[in-house]
């Protein structure tokens, strides 16, 4: 059998929960992780979830922005919510999910933008952004990765010259900077993680997941970035089954400027 999970920047979960129901209905991943859900615990839209067979559900909320949650229909066996450079920013989710004898930790994370200049010294979105990569890195390494684990969610840096419509118009530009692309890798290498969706399409290859709202066409322009992102431990390499960027969200009714990303995992049966 194969696991499919889902993760997805909505920019507002109440907003777009048509959307997402329309998602659920044609794609049914078993396990969805949004992002900027954009509301507090207890004004998260559940029942269009629980209706479709997403029972477990996990919230961690902010009034206004931020926010992310997982909604699953497999029971979590254990939950976690980890605060993130002391700024009571809801950032980061957990939950932990049966794999026949054992278990697989799957992590969803929504990275800050950063803001538009790539100063730290002057922007102190850009320095919030740097300081969480950098306890991100320090965190996900050792026995936090040494085990099945999946990490999922906006990471909101486009890491190599073919996750952007143009590398060198880009490189001032927040998401592509080298400071962070370098910050990235030394994140996604600290704990051995595998870029689950470039597994399958080649670094060659163009790919996005944002494209911007200020585009009139964003179809015909494709000013794209892969601003969405999932990785796994080398525990879960060798199970990969497949990936998929959904594209044709982007060009839903009132979409997120994020399109969902599904990847497949085979999975363990019980001992």
């Amino acid at each position: 059998m194969t696991l499919s999970i889902a993760t997805w920047n909505i920019n507002s979960v109440r907003l777009r929960i048509r959307q997402v129901g329309l998602f659920l209905d044609r794609y049914q991943p078993d396990i969805l992780c949004l992002q900027e859900i954009k509301c507090p615990d207890d004004r998260f839209p559940a029942a269009p979830f629980k209706r479709r067979g997403y029972g477990h559900i996990l919230v961690n909320g902010q009034r206004g922005y931020h926010g992310v949650a997982i909604v699953s229909r497999l029971p979590f066996v254990a939950v976690d919510k980890r605060p993130f450079c002391d700024k009571g920013d809801a950032r980061h989710a957990a939950v932990t999910i049966a794999d026949g004898d054992g278990e697989i930790l799957l992590h969803n994370f929504y990275v800050p933008a950063g803001g538009d200049e790539p100063d730290p010294a002057i922007n102190p979105k850009f320095a919030h952004k740097l300081a969480f990569l950098d306890e991100m890195r320090g965190w996900l390494t050792g026995a936090e990765t040494d085990r099945r684990a999946i990490l999922v969610g906006d990471l909101n840096i486009a890491p190599l010259e073919t996750d952007v419509w143009s590398h060198k118009q880009l490189l001032r530009v927040v998401s592509h900077t080298p400071i962070e692309t370098a910050l990235f890798e030394d994140v996604r290498a600290a704990g051995g993680w595998v870029d689950a969706v470039r597994h399958f399409v080649p670094p060659e290859e163009k790919l996005y997941t944002w494209w911007s709202y200020r585009a009139a066409d964003w179809a015909a322009a494709d000013k794209g970035r892969r601003l969405d992102h999932v990785w796994v431990t080398p525990h879960l390499r060798g199970r990969l089954a497949s990936a998929q960027v959904v594209r044709e969200v982007r060009g839903w009714r009132r979409p997120s400027d994020h399109v969902p990303v599904i990847v497949g995992i085979e999975t363990e049966a019980a001992a």
